[in-house]
C-alpha cells in the first residue's frame, strides 16, 4: 500500500459500531485508541472486525489544540 499521507500508523481493530449509514472503528495502535468514521460499506468492503491488524491514515491540514 503506498499512500501520499506520512500520518499512517498501524494498530488493531478493538470494535466495529455500525449506524444507519457510518460506521464507528476503534483501533489499539499501543495503548491508545484512535476512532475512524466511515461508511458501512467500506467497513464491509474492509472486512473490518476486532483482531484485525489495520492502519489508522490520518491526513489534515490543520491541527487543533485546546486547553483547560
Amino acid at each position: 500500500m503506498k499512500l501520499s499521507a506520512r500520518n499512517q500508523i498501524k494498530g488493531k481493530v478493538t470494535d466495529v459500531k455500525l449506524g444507519t449509514t457510518t460506521a464507528h472503528i476503534k483501533i489499539d495502535i499501543g495503548g491508545q485508541i484512535i476512532t475512524a468514521a466511515i461508511t458501512n460499506d467500506s467497513a464491509k468492503e474492509l472486512s473490518l472486525a476486532a483482531g484485525k491488524n489495520v492502519y489508522a491514515v490520518i491526513k489534515a491540514s490543520d491541527v487543533m489544540v485546546g486547553v483547560d
